[in-house]
């Protein structure tokens, strides 16, 4: 390959640094939609080899007035700087922790005051806080944004979720709206379509992204996302060991029942591909592909994050938390294997209700369980928007998540609609249009959960989302008796039903090893 020459300053509308799948696929997305796009790689040879295979042509004719897009290979770092339109706008899409900080530093040397940069990796929320303070000391604006899709998405059509300085979100909104997944805005179905040098074109489309607030606050919507992917993850898992566990269906079966879950309220991504995945066959053994896969679940750390966020904010997420636990029990398989060999269950459960019925209470638990966990998700998103001032509008969420995202589903559009309705939902159990079909059925989700125990099925996603919904319904928990117990052997007071919130009492508890004189 000839080596790359310096590109003419000011060629180049928009730049990505850091070209491994996801930044590569975002680069060619943006190129699809008109914009000429500078690009820059550490390793050299990689941005060569990607002009080889992209060079002038290989991009769409532009939407909106814009002819078509390019991209502008720099080798050095400072050449790609100086490639770039003013105010700046350079994407960062590599490794999350040190190697971000690298680049970030790396293009500050050559950045002035106004240009933007963009994290767009799974940053932790906290490490988006501290850069963006870092570089509005130095006059540079910083946008941390989720970006949501995959290698698919990133391609064509994500959704994102940009957070930081609004006059930062300006510069790259443009760009952004270009390229975010589209939605039907009457009916919030995704418009697929979309094929290298054909981007979707649909001029009333929604796009699946939108300010999310100052600060952090866009990564921090991205973990929240994530998060719920893990419960809908877990639950969907339980689901399928339910069907298999205590109804005996067969692999191919459950594919025909997750495709017809897949037309109704449970419409989404993740039910779609459960059901590709359950109708695959293995391509060594013939068996059923599902069958040959080890149960043991890898995670990359964001739902742990949102836990942690959860417990630091003091928001009950329990069913966020039981997925991130469930994937940590099944990587422990030795240990399984070892105590399945020691450990009973139950003795001669049997199954003896109506199987057909008893799948369409599945289905309804599945609905139910899902509501929960995306009422914690947006709760936690409330408690931090809350203590953080990033005046977070739920409706613009939902409605990104609508397309793009992995846990795109129809009912982000009924979230949407709750929200629309009122943004200072307490809880989306409260909406009378959600909360109202998850009332209606509770018995399903109930006869699922107790049948999971009697089979000695795990279903902890289920149980801590049905605990969930009867414990935020409870105008009265056991906490008396815990705040009761904390006064005896700790001090540390109590609030009474007879007398104001936030006045606190304390009993001068007995020495419970010194005998009492009876009265």
């Amino acid at each position: 390959m000839a080596p790359m020459h310096a590109p003419p300053p000011g060629s180049a509308d928009v730049g990505v640094v850091g070209l491994a799948v996801m930044g590569q696929n975002l680069a060619l997305n943006i190129a699809d939609h008109g914009f000429a796009t500078a690009v820059y790689n550490r390793t050299t040879s990689v941005t060569e080899q990607m002009i080889a295979e992209h060079p002038t042509g290989s991009f769409g004719p532009g939407l909106r007035g814009r002819g078509p897009g390019s991209l502008v290979p720099a080798a050095e770092l400072a050449d790609f700087v100086k490639s770039l339109k003013r105010p700046r706008v350079a994407v960062i899409l590599v490794k999350a922790g040190k190697a971000t900080d690298a680049v970030i530093d790396g293009l500050a040397e050559h950045m002035e005051a106004g240009d933007v940069i963009v994290d767009g990796g799974n940053a932790h929320w906290a490490d988006t806080d501290r850069r963006e303070k870092a570089l509005k000391a130095k006059g540079l604006l910083f946008v941390g944004s989720g970006v949501s899709g995959g290698e698919l998405g990133a391609r064509f059509g994500p959704s994102l979720m940009p957070g930081g300085d609004r006059d930062a979100w300006k510069a790259l909104e443009p760009v952004w709206t270009a390229i975010a997944a589209k939605v039907d805005p009457s009916t919030g179905k995704p418009i697929e379509g979309a094929s290298a040098g054909k981007p979707v074109d649909a001029p009333n489309a929604e796009p699946c992204t939108a300010y999310m607030g100052p600060g952090a606050a866009g990564h921090f919507v991205k973990m929240v996302h994530n998060g719920i992917e893990y419960a809908d993850m877990q639950l969907i898992a339980e689901a399928y060991s339910l069907l298999s566990g205590v109804l005996a269906m067969e692999p191919a079966r459950m594919s025909e029942t997750f495709a017809e879950w897949n037309t109704g309220e449970l419409d989404s991504f993740l039910i779609e591909i459960t059901a590709d995945i359950l109708g695959q066959a293995d391509p060594v053994t013939g068996r059923p592909f599902v069958d040959v896969v080890l149960d043991a679940a890898g995670q990359k750390g964001t739902g742990k994050w949102t836990s942690e966020a959860a417990l630091d904010l003091g928001v009950a997420a329990p069913t966020i938390a039981e997925a991130v636990f469930a994937r940590a029990i099944s990587a422990a398989k030795s240990e399984r294997v070892a105590a399945s060999k020691v450990l009973r269950g139950p003795i001669g459960a049997e199954f003896k209700g109506d199987k057909r019925r008893f799948v369409e209470s599945i289905r309804r638990a599945l609905f139910c369980s899902k509501v929960c966990a995306y009422a914690q998700g947006f709760s936690l998103m409330g408690e931090a928007s809350r203590q953080w001032g990033w005046d977070l509008q739920f409706s613009a969420i939902a409605r990104i998540w609508r397309g793009g995202c992995i846990i795109r589903a129809r009912l982000l559009h009924q979230i949407m609609e709750a929200f629309s309705r009122d943004n200072s939902l307490p809880n989306l159990l409260m909406d009378h249009h959600l909360g109202g079909q998850v009332g209606e059925w509770q018995a399903s989700w109930r006869e699922v959960v107790a049948n999971a125990a009697a089979m000695g099925v795990s279903a902890p996603a289920f149980s801590s989302a049905l605990a969930y919904y009867d414990s935020l319904r409870a105008e009265r928990l056991s906490a008396n008796l815990i705040q009761a117990q904390r006064d005896y052997f700790g001090a540390h007071t109590y609030e009474r039903v007879d007398q104001p919130r936030g006045k606190f009492f304390h009993l001068d508890w007995p020495d419970p090893k010194r005998p009492q004189l009876e009265a």
